[in-house]
């Protein structure tokens, strides 16, 4: 540990008792790059190192969680505007289709094509 200063050794003892208490309470499914374990043992032994590797590295990355309130579904707001329609599955959405079938006859026209020249050459 740093104990040059009396501001250096607390900032340092801080950021270890942080880094120990994250990653006790984090699940180990949530942790990281390393197990669980390994991770308290780093920040344990290499204190600034090992903490500020946990904070880029091992702590768990994702959405902050929010608690439901006023009909937070989880949802994103611009999937729940009333008069948005999509269709549920491909076979209800008949552009999709159309842009499948157009592409479909392409291909068979340029199959048709290169089967064509191939027996004009030979």
């Amino acid at each position: 540990m740093l104990y040059g200063g009396g501001l250096l050794g607390l900032i340092e003892l801080c950021l270890v008792i942080y880094c120990v208490l994250n990653v006790i309470t984090t699940p180990e499914a949530e942790v990281r790059n390393l197990p669980k374990l390994l991770w308290l043992l780093l920040v344990v032994v290499v204190p600034i190192v090992g903490g500020i590797a946990w904070l880029v590295a091992g702590r768990p990355q994702g959405p902050a969680r929010s608690l439901p309130y006023k009909g937070n579904r989880g949802a994103p707001p611009e999937y729940d505007r009333p008069g948005r329609t999509t269709a549920a599955s491909p076979d209800d959405d008949a552009a999709f289709l159309r842009s499948l079938k157009e592409r479909a006859d392409a291909q068979r026209r340029q199959a048709e094509a290169e089967r064509r020249a191939r027996e004009d050459q030979a």
